[in-house]
């Protein structure tokens, strides 16, 4: 009873050999703050190199940038396609690595597909877009964001051998 308590409470890891067993409850996902971290690393490590890139070398700066409609759209799917990559090569951004943290599928408890990454990152798109989605961790005691519901996936800690 107390290791539930310990991982639960987050003080203890979810050793990886217990991610294959059948009676482990992996219906919790990670804290909040550790996934908003994950994400502010994937932000700093992918996103700005994209967007300096794009702002100062094949545009003439933040103003062209700013009027260009197309050239946000372009860095948002190029972004997305890495970011889906990460996900279906190897379960994790280089943020959700950073923290120890995986993305899998709840049903089959491994990697997600392609089909499954791409509907997830439509779904964060949609869920960054309505503010009132962006907030539904903080009130579902699972912590599942919308693209976790949408796509049935779980983020979980790994252990840090």
């Amino acid at each position: 009873m107390s290791r539930w308590r310990d991982i639960k409470g987050g003080k203890k890891e979810i050793p990886a050999e217990d991610l294959k067993e059948d009676n482990l409850n992996l219906d919790i996902c990670t804290s909040i703050a550790a996934r908003i971290k994950a994400f502010i690393v994937d932000m700093f490590m992918i996103m700005m190199p994209l967007a300096y890139a794009t702002t100062y070398i094949f545009m003439n700066g933040k103003d062209d940038f700013q009027g260009n409609e197309e050239a946000r759209w372009s860095l948002s799917i190029i972004y997305g396609l890495i970011i889906i990559t990460f996900w279906v090569l190897k379960g994790q951004t280089p943020g959700l690595k950073a923290y120890n943290l995986k993305l899998i599928d709840a049903k089959t408890k491994e990697k997600i597909s392609f089909a499954k990454a791409i509907l997830r990152y439509l779904s964060f798109l949609f869920s960054a877009m309505t503010i009132a989605l962006a907030f539904l961790p903080f009130f579902r005691k699972d912590k599942k964001t919308f693209q976790d519901l949408v796509s049935n996936t779980l983020v979980i800690k790994t252990s840090t051998k």
